[in-house]
């Protein structure tokens, strides 16, 4: 019992003078304040967060599993070869769908960059966009746009408001034909005057069966330049006045 006594006393000096030599390492690591318990209480410098783990499961996972699984069978019940087979080729199954959607990822991004690339071939001109709010300018000082019609309409009022909703001028268009019906507004007010740089809305109305009816107006934007945009996105047209739309939602290009 003696000797006994004496190895477990030797073991509890060691694990004590470790516990002291790791003391004296962690408190040598972090500066003192020369205060015993403020020592105690602060924080160590150095941090130590624990790296994220992945929750996908690789290759190198499904066949450690599966060697797990074929070391602790039972030898007298071995796994079935067609199971095997089986798990094998589902893995396989999944790995490939995981490829192939890595290379649609890389297939967009080429996409995209392409389709910027023929995008830059706007810049300069103007487009038909689904607005009706358009850019008056030193460089464009007028406004087209396009105005739907579900019928035909012998008189469409036409009023242009400003920034602040405010009425600037009103004229009256023929919508005789129906359709598509072209609107241009010179830029002047209802006095004849140049108006400012800024953005103006373009609003029509006409009769239709009888009754005032609010029409949908498009207008043509300037294209400043091409941003490259996402792979959901697309290429995106900025415009001037400080607008931008996709390059998807135009609807018809302009040579001036």
């Amino acid at each position: 019992m003696s000797l006994i006594n004496q190895i477990n006393q030797a073991s509890a000096q060691t694990a004590q003078n470790k516990s002291q030599s790791n003391a004296v390492t962690t408190n040598s690591s972090t500066s003192s304040t020369g205060n015993p318990f403020l020592d105690g209480i602060r924080l160590p410098k150095d941090s130590i967060v624990p790296e994220a783990k992945s929750q996908q499961l690789t290759q190198d996972d499904f066949f450690s599993l599966l060697s797990q699984q074929l070391s602790m069978q039972d030898p007298f019940k071995p796994v079935d070869n067609d199971q095997m087979i089986a798990q094998m080729a589902s893995f396989s199954t999944v790995d490939g769908i995981t490829k192939l959607n890595n290379e649609i990822v890389n297939l967009n991004g080429v996409m995209t960059s392409s389709q910027a690339l023929q995008a830059s071939g706007l810049v300069g001109r103007k487009v038909l966009i689904p607005t009706d709010t358009g850019n008056i300018s030193a460089e464009s000082p007028t406004i087209k746009g396009v105005i739907s019609t579900p019928a035909k309409i012998p008189e469409i009022t036409v009023r242009v408001e400003d920034d602040k909703g405010q009425v600037v001028t009103t004229f009256k268009v023929d919508g005789s034909k129906g359709g598509n019906v072209d609107v241009n507004w010179d830029g002047l007010d209802k006095d004849g005057k140049p108006v400012t740089a800024g953005n103006y809305t373009i609003k029509a109305s006409g009769l239709v069966d009888g009754k005032s009816q609010e029409l949908p107006v498009s207008t043509y934007a300037h294209v400043t330049s091409v941003s490259l945009g996402t792979a959901s996105t697309g290429a995106i047209l900025n415009l001037r006045g400080g607008m931008g739309i996709k390059l998807t939602d135009v609807l018809a290009v302009s040579e001036t």
